[in-house]
């Protein structure tokens, strides 16, 4: 199994990579929206965590694109972020996102209980 990480956070990516890889994951990495888009139709992953603030275009539009491609749009979106505003949680979930898991809440061992449990729901 195959997971994308799109995030500019190379350290906190690193942890949850790590614990991805213990679990016996295979990870993928891409620091902007605009390559991990590509990375999701070239590597097409089993799932994909995608950070809402990205450097280049928001996670909510990396999902808008990924859920409009007919090449991934059926791969599992978990979105990671810092911010719980309400309206960007209930946007990334009206755009197809499967959970909104806040970084600053979640331990490495539940981020792959989490990536897990979603990749069983496919």
């Amino acid at each position: 199994m195959k997971v994308l990480i799109i995030d500019d956070d190379e350290n906190l990516s690193a942890v949850f990579e790590t614990a991805l890889q213990k679990a016996g994951l295979e990870t993928v990495f891409a620091l902007n929206g605009q390559s991990g888009i590509n990375k999701a139709r070239s590597e097409q992953p089993n799932l994909i965590l995608l950070d809402q603030v990205l450097p280049d275009i928001s996670g909510n539009e990396v999902l808008r694109t990924l859920k409009m491609d007919s090449h991934t749009q059926r791969i599992p979106v978990l979105i990671l972020s810092n911010f719980s505003q309400e309206e960007l949680v209930k946007e990334a979930i009206n755009n197809g996102a499967m959970d909104y898991i806040f970084k600053y809440q979640v331990e490495p061992q539940d981020l792959v209980n989490k990536v897990k449990q979603a990749l069983k729901m496919q």
